[in-house]
């Protein structure tokens, strides 16, 4: 039942974007997988937490940026305060959706809110109906895929935390890094390259070095994958790919496989995740039926993905080791015992 769910989600998701022609409609494709692949029951404070962590985070993002941008320290020094509060509140089972999607969510508009020609106001609205449609597809998929009561074990979402300093040093290396990603986006001209800063902040999920350090493999594995299908996607349909009906039943079926392997474990799971990515965004962002295909955006997809992923990875290490380096110096910090 979770695999139908999870398709029919996601199949309804793209539906609707194409319906109403949302900007950005990958969104519309991804949150209803990265609900429906976590939770096995249906839970109205899970989603409207999505919901609310969406809106506050595209409005915290938007006034930092409109009234800082000419301050860049101040601005700095918002945007780590920002992240410092999303950071911790991954750390908590109970919070960690409100806080990945608040990462998640700030940086990108973070980013476009930097760009003159970006309609951040436009993006903003849109982000907003399609998190707050995401709880009625969500719903509509529970109610008609239920699972079976045997079945059904809520996944629980949580960090491995053992001592103090295990908890400051992963809260550190999430901040270094997000803050690290927000500052070379800034300067840099990668408005393009959104996928590549969604990659950097996908790694951090775990919050753990370890599980950071998989999750680099595993997301260009996935990416590869992911790319390759929307690749065959496009080569399939040929000059019908400007057919509405065709395109959504080419899309429909090229997520099947990746919404079984998001029952398959937490392996596969992770690889699907990112494959359903690599394979969404390309084509609903970069390719307009009749005028321009995504072949070279799904190219350049990959090739940004690998590049940022690796510094990334690099960084982590780094930076983890650097803290616990410091940390381990002070000795009145004590470790405590798992219960």
């Amino acid at each position: 039942m979770k695999t139908l769910r999870i398709w029919f989600g996601c199949s309804m998701g793209l539906a609707l974007s194409m319906v109403f022609g949302w900007s950005y409609g990958f969104f519309a494709i991804m949150m209803p997988l990265f609900i429906l692949g976590r939770m096995d029951r249906f839970s109205l404070p899970s989603l409207l937490m999505v919901f609310f962590s969406a809106v506050w985070s595209t409005v915290q993002a938007t006034y930092i940026v409109e009234f800082l941008q000419f301050h860049p320290t101040l601005m700095i020094a918002a945007v780590g305060i920002m992240m410092l509060f999303k950071c911790v509140a991954m750390m908590n089972q109970k919070t960690y959706l409100f806080g990945y999607m608040g990462l998640l969510v700030g940086s990108i508009v973070l980013n476009f809110a930097s760009y003159n020609f970006m309609d951040i106001e436009e993006f903003n609205v849109n982000l907003w109906v399609i998190a707050f449609s995401n709880i009625f597809v969500c719903a509509l998929a529970y109610w008609i895929f239920p699972e079976p009561e045997s079945q059904c074990e809520q996944a629980e979402i949580s960090t491995p935390v053992k001592s103090d300093i295990d908890y400051i040093s992963q809260v550190a290396m999430g901040w270094v890094v997000a803050m690290t990603a927000f500052i070379v986006f800034q300067v840099a001209d990668l408005y393009d390259s959104l996928s590549a800063q969604a990659s950097i902040l996908i790694i951090l999920t775990p919050m753990t070095l370890a599980g950071s350090m998989a999750m680099a493999k595993i997301r260009i594995i996935g990416t590869a994958l992911g790319c390759l299908a929307g690749m065959s996607v496009q080569l399939i349909l040929g000059s019908w790919y400007g057919h509405g009906l065709l395109f959504w039943l080419a899309f429909v079926i090229a997520m099947g496989p990746f919404c079984l392997w998001l029952t398959k474990g937490q392996i596969k799971a992770a690889i699907a995740f990112s494959a359903m990515s690599a394979l969404s965004v390309p084509l609903t962002t970069s390719l307009v039926p009749e005028q321009k295909d995504a072949f070279f955006s799904i190219l350049y997809r990959f090739s940004s993905i690998f590049v940022a992923v690796l510094l990334t990875a690099m960084v982590m290490w780094v930076v983890h080791h650097w803290i616990r380096v410091m940390l381990l110096k002070h000795p009145e910090i004590e470790r405590i015992q798992p219960s």
